[in-house]
């Protein structure tokens, strides 16, 4: 397979993505955005009367906040695992997890993260 096409099989391969035998097509595998706007569909439909916002008043505090009942958590979504991460996530990930509950999710973890989330918010 020459370099173009097999780029073209990657580009391809990487906008689909699988969770629990179901497919979900991506807005676009390189936008991170594309793979937050369907995990907050995915909190939504776990979590039914969340309410989940987008954060980003300020740099370093993670991209959602999910309400659910008395309890709350914040997820940094990154597009895949090893993305660059920047200055203060760790800080302020590590920060409100001690408080309540916070995660670096990707979809490569998705589903760990979650399950870890259904744990925090089970009554």
């Amino acid at each position: 397979m020459e370099r173009r096409e097999m780029c073209h099989a990657f580009f391809i391969l990487s906008i689909i993505f699988v969770k629990k035998g179901g497919l979900f097509m991506a807005r676009s595998s390189r936008l991170e955005s594309g793979f937050q706007d369907r995990l907050i569909e995915t909190l939504k439909t776990l979590f039914p009367g969340c309410m989940v916002f987008k954060m980003d008043q300020i740099q370093g505090i993670p991209d959602l906040l999910v309400l659910y009942g008395k309890k709350w958590a914040s997820l940094e979504c990154k597009r895949f695992a090893r993305a660059k991460k920047q200055p203060n996530q760790d800080y302020y990930v590590e920060k409100m997890d001690e408080m309540s509950f916070s995660r670096f999710i990707s979809p490569e973890n998705q589903e760990e993260v979650l399950d870890e989330l259904q744990q925090a918010f089970k009554p």
